[in-house]
């Protein structure tokens, strides 16, 4: 078996999204078996954990702590610096690099470049390495400011982005977001129901802010006679249950889950979608067709994400309860007109074979099969 390793690490479920993806895409291949290596969680498991936590904490409740932060990242000649700290990092990506003989590397989290060519400079000989954007428009520098084979992007915005900051064009591929599979494979009963004057409209309401602020949403939500709302709440069980309470006796239909690894159903068979502007949630809304309602811009890497739908008049931002309710309203009012159009908008945005656009071009690029798929 040919090896091919997947670079990722879990600060923001993009990188992790994309690279479950590409690993689906990449093991669709005779003869190729694609790994996931998350070194983060492989060098320090309690350090890395406690870093996650670190990191959610101060993107929710101190925002522009974060955002300047990033910006720093983004402008600052010296934030490189910051990655030399990582040599016991650099050290177990080489041993494992050399253990598993890979004949291409493909990285979702901009770290890992840096130090795959501190590697190089080193004296180590390995493989073509390709870095696959997780973020839209609004590109962190640390993506391109080191060399890579070549970049995977979402769109075309983002190409020219990376154009207009000295990445040669001949080395930016638009392969969309490497989504799952189910995307791409889309059975035909996964669509929402016909809009109609008897049919209730099917909101999804994916819950990642904190509990008081869905709780409010929620509220306003269940008022409205003629919407169904699907509620998922992931693992946080007081939530679910409080949430089971305001639905019960309420004026909307109301479904309420746990964590579930149903999305891309749910995505696909909903007219329209509420959650923040995360890089896996705004492009699986994206290649499912779905409308987002965006009620939380993390600043930093979920701006671009916004602006995406925003510029291309696919979906909304709308922040407070009585805002999420005006904006749907104004969606299917007069036989959901705004509603078709974000909808039209979207399949202009579309890859939803993302993750084997990518496999293949990185396996032509290496001289190995393509997909079966292809």
């Amino acid at each position: 078996m040919r090896r091919v390793l997947i670079l990722t690490a879990g600060f923001g479920e993009g990188h992790n999204s994309a690279a479950r993806a590409l690993q689906a895409a990449f093991n669709e291949q005779s003869g190729i078996e694609a790994e996931l290596v998350d070194i983060f969680a492989l060098r320090a498991p309690r350090l890395n954990s406690l870093s996650r936590r670190g990191y959610l904490k101060l993107i929710n409740t101190a925002p522009r702590i974060w955002s300047r932060f990033y910006r720093w990242l983004d402008r600052s000649p010296r934030a490189p610096a910051m990655l030399r700290t990582l040599a016991s990092h650099r050290r177990l990506l080489c041993r494992l690099i050399d253990e598993k003989q890979p004949v291409a590397i493909v990285s979702t989290y901009p770290v890992y470049p840096w130090l795959l060519n501190q590697l190089r400079r080193e004296g180590q000989v390995f493989c073509p390495h390709f870095t696959v954007i997780t973020d839209a428009l609004t590109i962190n520098s640390l993506w391109y400011r080191t060399p890579s084979e070549g970049w995977f992007v979402t769109d075309h915005d983002s190409a020219a982005y990376l154009r207009a900051r000295g990445v040669a064009p001949g080395r930016i591929q638009v392969s969309g977001f490497p989504v799952n599979l189910k995307f791409a494979d889309r059975p035909a009963q996964w669509q929402p129901p016909a809009i109609s004057a008897h049919t209730p409209r099917r909101i999804l309401f994916m819950i990642n802010s904190g509990r008081g602020p869905a709780l409010r949403i929620a509220r306003e939500l269940l008022q409205h006679r003629n919407w169904r709302i699907t509620f998922t709440a992931g693992r946080d069980t007081k939530l679910r249950r409080e949430l089971e309470i305001l639905a019960a006796g309420s004026p909307a239909l109301a479904d309420i889950l746990g964590w579930t690894d149903r999305i891309p159903e749910l995505l696909m068979t909903h007219h329209v979608a509420i959650s923040k502007a995360g890089g896996a949630t705004t492009q699986e809304a994206i290649n499912a067709l779905c409308p987002l309602i965006v009620s939380q811009i993390i600043p930093g890497q979920e701006e671009g994400n916004y602006e995406l739908l925003h510029r291309h008049n696919a979906g909304a931002l709308a922040e407070t309860p009585a805002e999420i309710v005006s904006t749907l309203q104004r969606a299917f009012a007069s036989d959901a007109a705004l509603w078709q159009l974000w909808r039209s908008n979207l399949r202009n945005l579309a890859h939803p074979a993302a993750a084997r656009t990518i496999a293949a071009q990185v396996l032509e690029h290496c001289a190995l099969p393509k997909a079966v798929n292809e």
